[in-house]
């Protein structure tokens, strides 16, 4: 397999180098990543099938102008309009788009942005992910925050104003067990209204432990929706098994979580496809599940690490702004999150046409907010970053930035009775 990712770093172990090359260059190493391993909750589901034939029968040359602009004629955007406005044939229409995009931005959300930050605990990861800094043969930093360290850093962040954080882990249980992130919950609603996670997927019960604990909602990236090419890039760990992954978000609803969130990472294959299978997941499990909140984001691929050659592969600013649109259009009561992977430029932009909620005060370091937040430097070993990040604003430049766009900024929108 040629690996466009991943370059050898000159800290690996001869051993390491040998196990890393044989995992990438003979597919007979690797476990079948449509296979359970022991422990993964197997549900019931009809959600994937769904998604996955919409999906493998979606042929965007087929679609052309006269489809697009019936879509953009429909009051109610169908499946068969969605795929058109993600077609090729949609992008002379992209101003267009946009229009409408804003318009239904405007009637179910007003002129809010809603705005969070995210809070890395850990970096450790027991996963080899080709395009991830935090993949097991990277050679990186790695730290695990105590929950000493942990409360140090939301309180930094929670005196900033900030009420919704968002908490992330490598993909490690041997050292970022769910117990381990339960206490971290419990630390979060000390601070902040909204508590967020995006770890590693677990079974149905241990998703009803940490909503016990305080999560309100679930972030899963599914990454790529292309099961074969899914497989050429997550060679080994628990992540490499696909249909655990795509039932994560149906699990933590069934676990009591309020909301779900999904993405794609855009770059990794065909970036429409993706984008149409992101936005089917939330459609279909919207209908199975009318209660639960949900979201979309579609983060395109950014350097790490050890590796600036990571960038997306056919991705530009345009195509991102019309899928962004046609979620809008398809979707017009689903959040949308836009990420720090972008530029601030962009990311003003596209919060007064579709996008909901923004990050701020970003960082995928670990143990370093203090020294973002308050320009103190401390001597305290940090671990590093999973990816760069474009926008690095923090939070009071961002509301002040959102306000001046004409925008009410929304710390909050959910009061506990």
């Amino acid at each position: 397999m040629e690996n466009q990712f991943f370059v050898d770093s000159e800290y690996l172990s001869p051993a390491a180098l040998e196990k890393k090359h044989k995992l990438e260059t003979d597919p007979s190493s690797r476990k079948n990543h449509m296979e359970y391993l022991p422990g993964m909750e197997i549900i019931e589901s009809d959600v994937c099938q769904q998604v996955m034939y919409q999906m493998n029968s979606f042929d965007y040359s087929f679609y052309t102008a006269r489809d697009v602009r019936a879509a953009l004629d429909h009051e109610t955007c169908s499946v068969e309009d969605f795929k058109a406005l993600l077609s090729p044939a949609a992008e002379p229409f992209l101003e267009e788009m946009a229009q409408k995009a804003r318009m239904e931005t405007s009637k179910h959300f007003g002129n809010t942005v809603y705005l969070f930050t995210p809070l890395y605990i850990a970096n450790y990861c027991e996963n080899y992910c080709v395009y991830c800094g935090f993949n097991c043969y990277n050679h990186i930093n790695r730290m695990k925050l105590t929950m000493e360290q942990i409360e140090h850093e939301m309180k930094v962040i929670a005196d900033s104003g900030m009420e919704e954080i968002l908490i992330l882990t490598g993909e490690s249980r041997a050292q970022s067990d769910v117990q381990y992130i339960g206490e971290a919950v419990k630390l979060a609603r000390k601070y902040f209204r909204m508590v967020g996670l995006e770890i590693y997927p677990v079974n149905t019960d241990e998703y009803k432990y940490l909503h016990e604990c305080g999560a309100d909602y679930v972030t899963v990236f599914q990454e790529t929706y292309d099961a074969d090419k899914y497989e050429t890039l997550h060679l080994f760990g628990h992540k490499r098994v696909w249909p655990y992954r795509f039932d994560a978000q149906e699990r933590a609803l069934r676990g009591g979580m309020r909301g779900v969130a999904f993405s794609a990472l855009l770059g990794l294959s065909d970036f429409r496809k993706d984008a149409l299978a992101s936005a089917l997941h939330v459609y279909y499990l919207q209908r199975k599940y009318p209660h639960a909140e949900m979201s979309l984001s579609c983060p395109r691929l950014r350097p790490i690490i050890n590796n600036d050659k990571i960038n997306p592969l056919d991705v530009g600013e345009k195509q991102l702004c019309q899928i962004l649109c046609a979620y809008r259009i398809f979707l017009p009561f689903v959040g949308i999150t836009v990420s720090s992977r972008e530029s601030a430029e962009f990311r003003n932009g596209i919060v007064k046409i579709a996008a909901t909620k923004i990050s701020a005060g970003v960082s995928t370091g670990i143990g370093d907010h203090e020294s973002k937040y308050t320009g103190k430097e401390d001597d305290a070993v940090k671990g590093d970053e999973q990816f760069e990040i474009d926008d690095d604003r923090s939070f009071e430049t961002m509301y002040k930035d959102m306000s001046g766009e004409g925008l009410q900024p929304v710390l909050n929108d959910y009061v506990y009775v």
